[in-house]
Order: structure tokens, then C-alpha cells, then sequence
């Protein structure tokens, strides 16, 4: 049965750990029938970008380091928006094993019932604070500001194309983050914000441990 919404999965991957995309690839991403691409960097590269449909990966003109996730994460939406036909972009990460195989195809019937311009688990930051995630990610600026904001956690989220569209509008800002997922919550606009869907991801995706 063919899906009811054209969607897309981005998941960001890096050279350093094609392992865990393989491993992907050989579970879970077997078993669905979503479109998807693994999103590498690639600084060096002469295009902005480069689709492989062989290997089902997305090579975008960025470092392919953590620090300069926003600055992938926001080149891969580029990438699809400008050559591909799609009603939501779906964002995960290469550690993610997926638990529940029906899990895309029920989003998208709901989706396609009542649309949402994004969705995920929602966290809620309560007041300004001192990010501590450089105590996990040690690259990370030991001083980064988080403020009071509502975004979904990048273990999983999706974007209609209107909400990317919002999002290109800001791309200068958010390749100069760090943290992904905070930055796409933060450069939203809060119309787009007022109809996020919660999901429980933890019910559905499970890290990896390698």
C-alpha cells in the first residue's frame, strides 16, 4: 500500500562511524519502507551537495564532526528541499535501533489525518541555564547558553517542508550552534511551535550501545 504523505528519513551519520549506518542498514532500515539517507560531510567537496541512490547516502559541504551538526543537519534540508518532492522530513541519528517497525506508517496516517508542522518528544526547559551537555560531548563550548524553549529531542523529530522553509530562512544562525536539535526548536517560529505532536520516542527507538 502506498504511503499517503511523501516522506523522507535523514539520519546523521560521519566517515569516523560507518559501522553504526551499517548496522542500520542491516536491522531495521531493512525492514521499512520509508526513503532514507545516511548525511555525511564532506568539507572538500566542489557541489553543496551529493545524493548517492546506490547507497542511499546524502554527502553535504560541511566538517563532519559533532560540533557541526546544525551546520549538516541544516545543509541535508537544504539538499532535499531543493531536489526532492516531500511533504515532511524525517530526522533521526545512526545510534537509533527502531523497536516498532509500524512505527512510520502509523506518523504518517496520523500525519496525513491532522497535519503537524513538528513533532517529537518534547522537551520543556522551564528557565535559562548553562548547558551541561559538554560533560557527555566534551567538544562542546563549556559555556553555552540554553533558554527558556520547547523543542523536540533530536533522537527523533520531523519537519513539514513549510517548517523547513522557515528554518532555511535562518541557516546562517543555526550553523553557528551546537547543539541540533535546541537550535531547530529555537529558530522555529512559534506559530509553527503552537501544533508540535509529543511523541514518546523512548517507546519506539532505543540507543545502540557499541
Amino acid at each position: 500500500m502506498p504511503l499517503p504523505l511523501k516522506v523522507v528519513l535523514l539520519i546523521m551519520n560521519c566517515e569516523r562511524y560507518a559501522f553504526k549506518a551499517a548496522i542500520q542498514k542491516q536491522t531495521w532500515l531493512a525492514s521499512i519502507d520509508v526513503p532514507y539517507y545516511h548525511v555525511l560531510g564532506d568539507p572538500t567537496m566542489e557541489q553543496d551537495y551529493m545524493f548517492s541512490e546506490e547507497l542511499k547516502v546524502l554527502t553535504v559541504k560541511t566538517k563532519d564532526d559533532y560540533n557541526s551538526l546544525p551546520s549538516k543537519v541544516i545543509a541535508a534540508y537544504a539538499a532535499v528541499t531543493a531536489t526532492k518532492e516531500v511533504d515532511y522530513i524525517f530526522k533521526t541519528d545512526d545510534d537509533q535501533n527502531l523497536n516498532n517497525l509500524n512505527f512510520f506508517r502509523v506518523l504518517i496516517s496520523v500525519l496525513a489525518s491532522k497535519a503537524h508542522d513538528y513533532g517529537g518528544f518534547i522537551v520543556d526547559v522551564p528557565y535559562p541555564h548553562i548547558s551541561q551537555y559538554y560533560r557527555i560531548h566534551p567538544e562542546l563550548p563549556h559555556d553555552l547558553m540554553i533558554e527558556k524553549i520547547k523543542y523536540c529531542s533530536g533522537r527523533f523529530y520531523f519537519l513539514s517542508t513549510g517548517a523547513v522553509a522557515s528554518l532555511l530562512k535562518q541557516r546562517t544562525n543555526i550553523e553557528q550552534g551546537y547543539l541540533e536539535d535546541y537550535a531547530v526548536g529555537y529558530y522555529l517560529p512559534e506559530i509553527v511551535k503552537r501544533t508540535m505532536l509529543q511523541i514518546d520516542t523512548a517507546k519506539h527507538f532505543q540507543d545502540i550501545v557499541f
